[in-house]
């Protein structure tokens, strides 16, 4: 029911059991969701409860004319099934993945050099949310997932990003080995990340890049290494031999974009 004039629904008019596909819970996500322009198809907030970051949430909804619906606490709860929702939900289109060819032709109309990141079966989304957190801030300019076997963009890869998921252009691709031949053939040097390789502060990130990150489980698969044109490693001095690929990730990215820089 529409109250005072202005586009505020209750939610509980709704069915209970709405879909989880293009859900985003936490407000740092769903602020970045409205600001980035993507189509929204609702906001959900808690009932009663509009102070703060939420204020800014339902005037960022009713500017481009997103219906918002207040709805009760156990709602938003059965929706974000689990996770921590801080009182706001969002349901939006599917992300609007690119193909390798456009990544690369995206990249060249904003006269930026080529810095990706290649996801090889990463499948814990907050791993990959994580992952676009760090090559956001990094500068990166591009992440190239597989379509199978592997996160896909979600609300708990928009969340754990804190919202730097909508500001990352992202291809998803049937076969990355492919991705990585036209890459090569677009002049991009491409880096498998794996333990054994020359240590990453001695290798030069400064041209077209790419860097390939493992699954959690596998690290970069055979063929991948066997695609790439060079192995850095991450030199372990403790008594556990590897890194969480998040962490990993971020490792590798702020090298590179301290070279970039000209640090």
């Amino acid at each position: 029911m529409e109250k005072k004039g202005k586009r505020f629904y209750d939610g509980d008019s709704r069915t209970q059991n709405e879909s989880n596909d293009g859900l985003f819970i936490g407000r740092n996500a769903v602020i970045e969701l409205l600001k980035s322009g993507r189509e929204v198809d609702r906001v959900f907030v808690r009932r009663g409860e509009k102070e703060g970051s939420l204020s800014l949430i339902c005037a960022l909804a009713l500017e481009k004319g997103v219906p918002l619906l207040e709805t009760d606490i156990r709602k938003l709860d059965a929706m974000a099934n689990g996770g921590v929702h801080q009182g706001v939900a969002a349901i939006a289109a599917e992300t609007a993945y690119l193909s390798v060819q456009e990544l690369l032709a995206q990249t060249e109309q904003k006269g930026e050099t080529p810095f990706y990141v290649i996801c090889d079966d990463v499948a814990d989304p907050h791993n990959l949310g994580a992952i676009i957190r760090s090559a956001e801030c990094a500068g990166a300019n591009g992440i190239i997932i597989p379509k199978r076997h592997a996160a896909g963009v979600n609300g708990t890869v928009a969340k754990t990003s804190a919202g730097a998921v909508f500001h990352m252009p992202i291809a998803r691709v049937s076969n990355l080995a492919s991705a990585v031949r036209k890459l090569k053939e677009n002049g991009v040097w491409i880096w498998a990340v794996e333990a054994g390789g020359k240590p990453y502060y001695e290798q030069d990130f400064r041209g077209k890049v790419a860097l390939i990150l493992g699954s959690e489980g596998e690290g970069v698969s055979r063929l991948l290494k066997e695609e790439s044109d060079f192995i850095a490693g991450i030199p372990m001095y403790g008594q556990i031999n590897s890194l969480n690929v998040s962490g990993a990730a971020a490792i590798l990215l702020f090298e590179a974009a301290k070279q970039r820089a000209g640090v």
